[in-house]
Order: structure tokens, then sequence, then C-alpha cells
């Protein structure tokens, strides 16, 4: 299987600031990652040439920053680097950057002094390590050398180092072609080996990085960094000569070398393991062609897919979890299992989707699933409403593709009971089932869950509309379950349950005025913001919306809040809107859900599209042309490279923000394209659905 491949030459590469935006990353399938900008400038504190998860997936930590390369051509020298401090970039070695590429591995391309210097980077799957494969060549009637200089940190993926103030706590040995650093915290060692040259030991600190988009979202933006010396490459007249330099971090510094020996300490070896990885990612993307043969080939789904398999990662031994974003977002419940259906179970790893659903079910605490899974070090935390019953519906998804029943009563079904049973008696923070069966829920337990000084910006507390329609579609889910289990008065009793959830339903969140969804309602009333959550209830397979409302629902959502990368938050004449997400962390989280654009959301928005106009082909293009292309063809492009960023401004150009690549982001519209657009459905979809038919009345 081809893979996909983006090249940006040098009229591509300006100006600097746009340049500068455009951004690679490679991951390991551990949680940790390689991250860079296609000028070779780090301009975050989370880019690295190696991000290790520690303790996998969490403990990232940013162990090697970069490596950069001096061209020495008699008296002259050429500095291939490229950083950026508060007055300058120093060196700016862009100015030789001729060509970068992506495929899928980045690859940088430079020129100067009748030297080229291809230098490609990329990281084996499941192994803490990251490798540079250099090819020279020189074409200049006289020797040359090439110096690889490493820019070494140990630290939180968070944090940034001010090496006066709290020095690196560091022991530093080499030999000919190795240097090895052990840092006492975070505890690591690193091990660094080229196979050509010599090392030589020369100690330096670089300090006063500066990291350009750090300072623009008001976080720190000083760093520094420690060069252990540099690795010096001799090459004759008219040769071409090609090495690699290989890097790998484990707290175990035997471990830590067994990781740089697998990975390979010669020329050869790195280039057998490069080929490797190139064949596990073509493999990948033919995997998923035999199997889903009615989906056209083409460069930018090969782009998304392998985006989403970047986010499923090895949870130590054989477990799975799913990273909602990188760089910064860790195992989150609701991402998981809004992203799962996408990332899981369109691309056929339905093995891989049982373990996260298994996993999940050992979180389950008074009837909720975690919101937030935690380092080893940490608590989960169960403040959502909303992420149980997306695991539920991730359940139900997962059945129509497998047809397991089995699977789900031997593993999940007492954990499904014990969610149910928890809602009716009342779980933590306030959230309970009401006198008129509709689910009410504290402050801050919704998606939309931002805060500003501790106050949360959008509230929402009472009965949100969405929260409403996961907890109707998972009653129905576990009626049909029951009554396929034997379980009757469960079924009988979730089924009076989502009865009266859906007439209550129906007299109380309808706004009559707007003809929509009130987006939440309490004791005083409906909250009439318009806002796009409102159309989870003309998504779901079980829907609380009654079918003569579902397409009013969808025109105003259209007309509100449809943009070619997502749907705004709220609509646009609302006095709370704000077009652009930017500023500090306080201004970002003020727009976060008042206008920002939020490209999950494309995937529910076109399965409702398709539901409300039916599978015919003019409708199939409409969704293709107007919800699937603009996103997955011209935003896959603009920021994270071959992913999709977390968020997008509300007002055009609608520039991108947040992490740089997102889970349900690529997930979500992902499987509406699969699903919906193309009109591949999974294959038990039919037989689960009509489960429990025999008990609806």
């Amino acid at each position: 299987m081809r893979l996909p491949s983006l090249s940006l030459n040098a009229p591509d590469l300006s100006p600097l600031d746009d340049a500068l935006r455009r951004e690679w990353l490679v991951t390991n399938s551990l949680g940790g990652y390689a991250s860079g900008t296609a000028l070779g400038a780090n301009t975050r504190k989370y880019h690295g040439l190696l991000v290790a998860a520690l303790h996998p997936p969490g403990d990232r930590t940013v162990c090697i920053s970069k490596l950069d390369e001096d061209v020495i051509v008699g008296n002259e020298v050429f500095r291939l680097g490229a950083n950026e401090f508060m007055d300058g970039f120093y060196p700016s070695g862009y100015i030789y950057l001729r060509e970068f590429l992506v495929s899928p591995f980045p690859s940088f391309v430079y020129a100067a002094g009748n030297v080229t210097v291809e230098k490609s980077l990329f990281m084996p799957q499941g192994k803490n390590a990251a490798a540079a494969l250099y090819r020279l060549t020189n074409r200049n009637e006289a020797d040359m050398k090439v110096r690889v200089y490493p820019l070494l940190t140990c630290r939180r993926f968070h944090d940034v180092v001010d090496s006066e103030s709290t020095p690196l706590n560091l022991k530093q040995m080499r030999d000919e072609r190795t240097v090895t650093l052990t840092f006492t915290s975070p505890k690591a060692t690193t091990i660094l080996s080229a196979s050509e040259g010599t090392f030589i030991e020369h100690p330096n600190w670089v300090r006063r990085l500066f990291y350009r988009e750090e300072n623009r979202r008001g976080e720190s933006c000083i760093d520094d960094v420690y060069q252990p010396g540099y690795f010096e490459i001799s090459m004759s007249r008219g040769a071409v000569k090609e090495f690699a330099v290989v890097a790998a971090v484990d707290e175990n510094s035997q471990e830590c070398v067994t990781t740089l020996n697998s990975v390979g300490t010669s020329t050869f070896e790195v280039k057998k393991s490069f080929e490797v990885e190139t064949r596990h990612k073509a493999s990948y993307l033919g995997c998923f062609h035999d199997a889903q043969n009615r989906v056209p080939i083409s460069d930018w789904l090969s782009w998304v897919l392998l985006a989403a398999d970047s986010f499923v990662v090895r949870d130590g031994g054989d477990a799975r979890s799913v990273i909602a974003g990188y760089h910064w977002f860790g195992a989150w419940g609701r991402d998981t299992f809004i992203s799962l259906p996408g990332l899981l179970l369109v691309t056929g790893r339905f093995s891989e989707a049982e373990k996260v659903l298994k996993r999940f079910a050992g979180y389950v605490k008074n009837g909720l699933i975690p919101n937030f899974v935690p380092d080893a070090s940490g608590e989960p935390a169960y403040n959502t409403a909303d992420a149980t019953l997306w695991y539920v519906n991730s359940i139900l998804q997962y059945l129509k593709y497998t047809g397991d029943f089995r699977f789900v009563e031997e593993n999940l079904w007492p954990t499904l009971q014990t969610i149910v049973e928890s809602h009716e008696r009342g779980v933590t923070n306030g959230i309970r089932i009401d006198s008129d069966g509709l689910l009410v829920h504290g402050p801050r337990l919704t998606w939309m869950d931002a805060e500003v000084n501790r106050e949360p910006v959008t509230p929402r507390a009472g009965k949100a509309v969405e929260v409403q329609a996961l907890w109707y579609n998972a009653l129905k889910t576990v009626q049909m379950l029951a009554g396929k289990f034997g379980h009757k008065a469960l079924a009988w009793r979730c089924s009076d349950m989502a009865a009266r959830v859906r007439g209550s339903f129906d007299r109380k969140f309808w706004n009559r005025e707007k003809s929509c969804l009130f987006d939440v309602v309490d004791d005083a009333g409906g909250d009439a913001s318009v806002r796009p959550n409102q159309i989870i209830a003309v998504t779901l397979d079980f829907p609380v919306l009654y079918p003569d409302k579902a397409e009013q629902v969808l025109g105003i959502v259209q007309r509100e809040h449809l943009t070619p990368c997502g749907l705004r938050t709220l609509a646009r004449n609302d006095p709370q809107y704000r077009g652009r997400y930017e500023g500090d962390r306080q201004n970002r989280d003020q727009a976060y859900h008042n206008g920002t654009v939020w490209p999950w959301l494309l995937g529910p928005f076109t399965t409702a599209y398709m539901n409300v106009k039916g599978p015919e082909p003019e409708a199939r293009e409409f969704a293709l042309q107007n919800l699937i292309h603009p996103l997955f063809t011209e935003k896959l492009f603009e920021a994270g490279l071959g992913t999709v960023s977390e968020v997008f401004d509300g007002e055009p150009p609608h520039r991108s923000g947040g992490c740089i690549s997102q889970a349900w982001s690529v997930a979500e519209p992902l499987r509406a394209y699969v699903e919906d657009v193309l009109q591949v459905r999974p294959l038990y979809e039919r037989q689960v659905l009509h489960a429990g038919a025999h008990l609806e009345g």
C-alpha cells in the first residue's frame, strides 16, 4: 500500500511565521512522540525529538529537544540548526532549507556550501527511542566535516528549565561514538549513539530559548537546554555518506541500552528499523482497505487513518488506551468513547476496542467512568455526567460491528447493570434521575467544561440536552441487552424509564419560539442559547427526539453553526459569542465553548444530516463536498501536518488552535465519512438494533 506524501519546497516555507505554524508529529504507540516545525525550530515547550512516556501512556518527559547540524567546508561553517531567542534566531539555518517532506516521517533537505544534507527522523513503535538518518553529498573539491549537536533536557513536558535557579542534576559519560546522561529528577537515562565518526565532549548550556507558541498562549516560554558535545563525521571530497544518530530513554540504564541496540547502532541496522516502521504503516493502510474494500483509496484518507492510529497506545502489558490529543492531553473518558467508533471500529481493530472497554469497566465507581485517567501517581476524576453514557454508546457500536453479545455479557454486562442502578439511586456531583425521568446534574459536568477563576464559563447545570439524548440511548441499549440476556425485569424497567424520558424531553425541551431545542432545562425553564449540542438528539441510534422535529433542529444547526471545519459552539448573534480562540488561558477558556469551532461535531452533524435527508446520492454528495472534504483536504495541512487540530476560530479564515492533533477531531468525521457518506454500514447493525424490538410498547 502506497504511503501518502507531503512536500514543501522553499517558496512553501515562507513567510516565516506561517511556516513555523506547520508542525509535524510522530508517535510511538506508548504515549511518547517526536514533534517540531517544518523549519526545524521548536516553538513549543512540548516539542522534542524524543518525548518519552516513562510510564506508558503517561509521565511524558522531554528528553531530547532536537539535533542541530554544522557543515564545515575549509574555513566556512554553515549552521543548519534553527533556534529562536527573544531577540531573534540564532542560528537561522532555515535559510539553507530547500525542502521539507512528510512521507509519513519528516525529512529535511538542506543545501549549503556545495553540500546537500538530508535528515529523516522516525520513532520505532513500542520503544522510547528516536533516530535520525543522514545522507550527505559533498560536491566540493575539498574534504569536509559535519557536526551533530544534541540538545538535551529531562523535564516534564508541561515545564521549562532555568539552569541557574533549578539546574538539571545529571551525570555524563562517553565513549568513541556514544554519550550517556543519567538524570535524577525525573529519573531517566538517555543514550545517544552515532553509527559513524566520533563523539567530542564539550558541555555547554543553550540558555533562554524562546517558544513563540507558548508566549502566544500565555504559558511559560523561556527554556534552557544542555549540549553535552557533538558527533563529528569527516567526509572526503566528492563523497556520499550515510550515517545515523539514535537515542533511547529509560528509567533503567540497562533497559536503555537494550532499547538502543534494538533500533540499531550501525547505519544498516537503523535503515532496516526505518523500513520496518514504513512497512508497518503501509500494512495498516492495506489492512483497512482490504477490510473496507468499498472505501476509495486517497492520500487524504491515508493521512486521516495514520492520524487515527497515533492515538491508540499501549497501557502497560496488553492493555490499550486512547490519547485524547497531542501534545498535552492524556487518556480522557469522554474523549475515548466519542472517539472509539472512528478509531477502532471503522478501522476493524475490534480486539483493541475490547481492551479499551474492559479497561474502563475496571474504573467504574458509583456507576460512573472517569473523565480523566491520570498518570500512575494520581487518582481518576469522576467529574462528568456524559462520559459514562458515551461509554454505553460505544458498547452498542461495538456490537453493531462485531455482533459479539457473548463478549459483552461476560465482560461488560455487570458494569452496565451497575451504571443504570447507580443512576437510579443517584451518583456523585448531583447526577440523578429527576421525577420526570430526565437526568439532572451539577455544573461543569458536560463536555463544555471550561472554567475561569474556578467558575464555569458555561455551567449548564440542570438537564443538558445532549445528556438527555445519551441517557435515553443508554436506557434503550441496556433494555435491548437485558432482553437478550434474559433479564426481563430490568428490560421492562429500562423500557418504562426510557418512555418517561422521551415524553418529558418532548414536553420540556422544545423551544417553540426558535423551532429548536433548549440547550439546558432546569426548574426555571429552558436556556434558549442556540448551541450545537442539540444535534446529538438527531444522531444516536435510539433518538429521543421525535422525527417531525429532527429536520428543524438540523436546519438551525446548519444555519447557525456549520463552518468548513466543524460546528461553532454558539450562534454568532449571541452576546456571549467570541469568534477568536486566542490569548492567555483565561481568554481562550472564555471562547472555548462560546463560538470556537470544534471539528468533532462534524461527525454527529453528518450523521444527523443523512438521518434526515436519507441516503440519497444528492445528500451523500452534499455531505462529502461540504462537510468532509473541506476538513480533510484543506485543514489537514494547516497546523499539525496530516492530522486535525482540536479547535478552530469561529470567524474566517478559521485559524487552528488548541492541540495540533486531537483524537475526536479525527475519529468522528472519519466515522461519519465511512458510515454515512459512503454508507458502509456496520455488519450487524440491523440485527443488534432490532434485538429488543419485542419489548417495545
